[in-house]
């Protein structure tokens, strides 16, 4: 029976530098055996981002676009339903029952719009969040806390503002319509090979590296 290649060793059972045997599939020449294989590393030879560190910071981000977003939007839509719901409860005079046509024109149909507005507000608190932030510094608070940055996949270039916006409207705006899809662009960067990237990271040919102190 044929037995599987055996790692190498160096004198005395010491680690091995030199070329593998024939059949062996282990680190590469010159590596240490002992050690891990080295860390996966951008085109301007940084390290990248871990999953782990980018999924925190996507959970930080998250929680601090939804709490401003609650705030903002609670209160105008329960002002709205306290100043319009009673207009709206009538009951026609003949049958005693309650007019839904009244109902529909004043406080459902405006609800619908006030709904559609809040919407677009949010889209625009996102933009400013995740784009002009990201414009600005290659971070988000959630990614200054977990110490990592966005830059372009081209070592000599800058990010700029186009970068950032490409990356929100696939994360965001696709991720927020199509199902699924935000599952999908947050584990693409999983089997991604060399530089781990999610799918909004390949539409603004960006990469997600560490921030060394």
């Amino acid at each position: 029976m044929t037995q599987p290649p055996q790692q190498p060793t160096g004198p005395a059972g010491g680690p091995y530098y030199g070329p593998p045997p024939a059949g062996y599939y282990g680190p590469p020449p010159g590596y240490p055996a002992y050690l891990p294989p080295p860390p996966a590393l951008s085109p301007a030879g940084v390290p990248l981002a871990d999953f782990g560190s980018r999924l925190l910071a996507a959970i930080i981000d998250g929680a601090i676009a939804a709490g401003v977003s609650l705030v903002a939007v609670f209160p105008v839509v329960l002002a709205f339903v306290f100043t319009h719901l009673d207009d709206a409860i009538v009951t026609d005079p003949y049958t005693g029952e309650p007019d839904s046509s009244a109902f529909m024109s004043t406080f459902f149909l405006p609800l619908l719009l006030l709904e559609l507005g809040l919407v677009v507000f949010m889209l625009l608190l996102y933009y400013v969040y995740y784009v002009e932030m990201l414009f600005r510094s290659g971070q988000t608070v959630g990614k200054k806390v977990m110490k990592i940055r966005i830059v372009p996949i081209d070592p000599t270039a800058t990010l700029t503002r186009g970068m950032a916006a490409k990356r929100y409207l696939i994360e965001f705006v696709v991720g927020g319509f199509v199902p699924f899809f935000r599952y999908l662009d947050g584990l693409w960067q999983l089997w991604d090979k060399p530089y781990q990237q999610t799918l909004h990271d390949k539409a603004a040919r960006t990469v997600v590296i560490k921030v060394f102190p």
